[in-house]
């Protein structure tokens, strides 16, 4: 089944956005129902195991994180700006080059749903499989394109983009300290259709490993590496993993830098509040430029400053809203072999673009219902 939404519901969404997002703030203050009671372990200083010899081991989680998402649908929109491409060719990176096409996106969105389901979930082993789909639209206006342009705004008003993928998470426990945390994922990205479906050669593959510590039921950190497209260009980067909870439990953090950073407001059991940013990107195969010697690729990558309500619905159905503001990173192109061979530029590599090009930075706003973990 395909989960598609025109994007032309936008002139609606950003007032029914701000509607929600007052509304559930408002019951979110009034709602006294639910207090955070901090336990006194001191109970259990006299509590005696009956197999000393039992080893323990350390949990995934830390005390009022936000909920772990099992199923989630979104509505993702980001608001007019300008757009500039530049013609196909041989550029570095800081070369002037004219703009070969030209436009106003008026709306730029899509849903995105996602899963993520627990394959085995032990003391000793946690290990999770997923799958997204995330649909892009564009609505154009005022197009002017230069005579030899490649006519890649008008492709993505007709066809728009689309990445779908599978992922895993994998949490072991090496004890009751510490632990090792593997994520990898395949996405295949691109302006194809479900009727015109792109090859699987065309994958794309990120992954990171991390070692960490969790030292009490407040503090979870890691260092790792990861191989990512989240700027748009393949990549290798350390990271670092940092979640924290105050011991009032109404403040922390919840970071993987440098993919995403965030302060955490707990205000009660059933809703929090998010500040922070969040890098989105991945490499998009557009087929209606690419030929049989080369593939052409757009390295779009963002990042996004924003602020995100939380709040329980009911059981384990939560809301959530993002409001926020939408950098442009990256939306140059690359020219891959026809086979999609990859290549690591990084921060010093010399390989020319294939294509030079710049957007505006609009705000975005973002809305879901997720079905979340006890």
């Amino acid at each position: 089944m395909v989960f598609y939404m025109s994007v032309r519901v936008h002139k609606f969404a950003l007032p029914i956005l701000l509607m929600l997002f007052c509304a559930v703030e408002a019951q979110a203050q009034q709602d006294t129902s639910f207090t955070t009671q901090e336990e006194d372990y001191s109970i259990y200083d006299q509590v005696e195991f009956a197999d000393e010899k039992a080893r323990r081991y350390c949990s995934p989680k830390i005390f009022n994180l936000s909920p772990q998402r099992f199923i989630s649908l979104q509505y993702d929109g980001q608001l007019a700006h300008d757009m500039r491409v530049s013609s196909v060719g041989s550029y570095g990176e800081e070369d002037k080059v004219p703009a070969a096409e030209s436009a106003t996106a008026t709306f730029v969105g899509g849903m995105r749903l996602s899963a993520n389901i627990p394959v085995i979930s032990k003391t000793s082993l946690v290990w999770q499989m997923g799958a997204n789909y995330w649909q892009t639209g564009y609505q154009i206006k005022d197009l002017k394109s230069e005579v030899g342009s490649a006519n890649l705004i008008r492709e993505l008003d007709q066809t728009g983009l689309r990445t779908m993928g599978l992922n895993t998470t994998v949490f072991k426990p090496l004890g009751e300290f510490s632990f090792l945390l593997f994520q990898g994922s395949a996405d295949l990205s691109g302006n194809y259709t479900f009727r015109n479906m792109q090859s699987l050669r065309y994958l794309r593959y990120s992954a990171a490993a991390i070692w960490g510590r969790r030292p009490n039921d407040r503090k979870q950190w890691g260092v790792g590496l990861a191989r990512t497209y989240r700027v748009g260009e393949m990549n290798y980067i350390p990271v670092v993993m940092f979640n924290y909870t105050s011991v009032n439990r109404k403040w922390g953090t919840e970071i993987l830098f440098p993919a995403r950073a965030h302060f955490r407001r707990t205000f009660n059991p059933r809703s929090l509040m998010l500040a922070g940013y969040e890098l989105e990107g991945q490499s998009y195969r557009m087929d209606y430029l690419s030929d049989a010697d080369r593939s052409l690729e757009i390295r779009r990558g963002e990042m996004r400053a924003r602020v995100e309500f939380q709040r329980q619905i009911t059981g384990f159905i939560w809301l959530s809203a993002q409001v926020g503001w939408r950098y442009n990173w990256s939306f140059n192109a690359d020219a891959l072999p026809d086979d999609g061979k990859e290549f690591f530029r990084g921060f010093t590599g010399s390989q020319p673009y294939a294509m030079l090009n710049t957007l505006g930075n609009p705000l975005y706003f973002n809305i879901g219902v997720h079905l979340v973990s006890p």
